[in-house]
């Protein structure tokens, strides 16, 4: 068995599905609260308009800001419910544009290999925020038990991929990645490649269903292929 570098990190990345959307509105709610607020801001400017002494009535100036308020108060209702429509909108189009992400592969944070059946290989991947002197691969079985360790040597910042050779069809394998530079430890983020079986809307996020990880957001997703 054995680690080799792959050179292309987007090689983390391989499957099939079925696709579920949903999403949910409260904008009704929001409108009726906003129209009420403005009946009533509405109600006190003619009361007091109505109620003015007429010994000392308001100047033209008064009445001009008044009613610029009157403007005011109404143009921010009618942007609550634009924007709370395209709000909506919004969420409808991510859930139509991540169908198509289903059956498709994505990098992911997690330490977890993927290995191809009928292959004998599995594979992993890590992300360094700057370059690395030595960086080592630990693998490891279901119980633990580290199978091999390999130096992958120096390798650049950003993402890099690896391949384990000698992997079993249905075997759980689990990977450390350990890097260094100039004698002073760095903290890789392990990555790993799961696939895409459906999607969803979460709390107006678009949400990943993976083989692996379960439930993920779809910002947190390294790379798809």
């Amino acid at each position: 068995m054995a680690i080799t570098a792959v050179s292309n990190p987007l090689d983390l990345i391989g499957a099939t599905g079925a696709s579920k959307t949903s999403t949910t509105s409260t904008s009704s709610s929001s409108s009726k609260a906003d129209t009420s607020a403005t009946d009533r801001f509405l109600k006190l400017l003619v009361s007091q308009m109505q109620n003015q002494d007429p010994l000392n009535p308001m100047d033209n100036a008064q009445v001009t800001s008044q009613m610029a308020q009157i403007s005011t108060v109404s143009g921010i209702t009618d942007l609550n419910t634009t924007v709370s429509g395209l709000s909506s909108q919004f969420v409808q189009l991510q859930a139509v544009q991540g169908a198509s992400l289903v059956g498709h592969d994505v990098t992911l944070v997690g330490n977890q290999l993927d290995v191809t059946a009928g292959s004998g290989v599995g594979v992993g991947g890590f992300e360094l925020s700057s370059p690395a002197d030595s960086v080592k691969v630990d693998v490891m079985n279901e119980a633990g038990a580290v199978l091999q360790t390999m130096d992958l040597g120096a390798q650049p910042a950003g993402m890099n991929g690896f391949s384990f050779t000698g992997a079993a069809d249905g075997a759980a394998y689990t990977f450390k990645v350990t890097a260094s530079a100039a004698g002073t430890n760095l903290k890789p983020t392990p990555l790993m490649r799961d696939h895409i079986y459906a999607v969803s809307i979460v709390n107006n996020k678009l949400t990943l269903e993976t083989a692996k990880s379960g439930q993920v957001e779809f910002s947190t997703v390294k790379a798809v292929s």
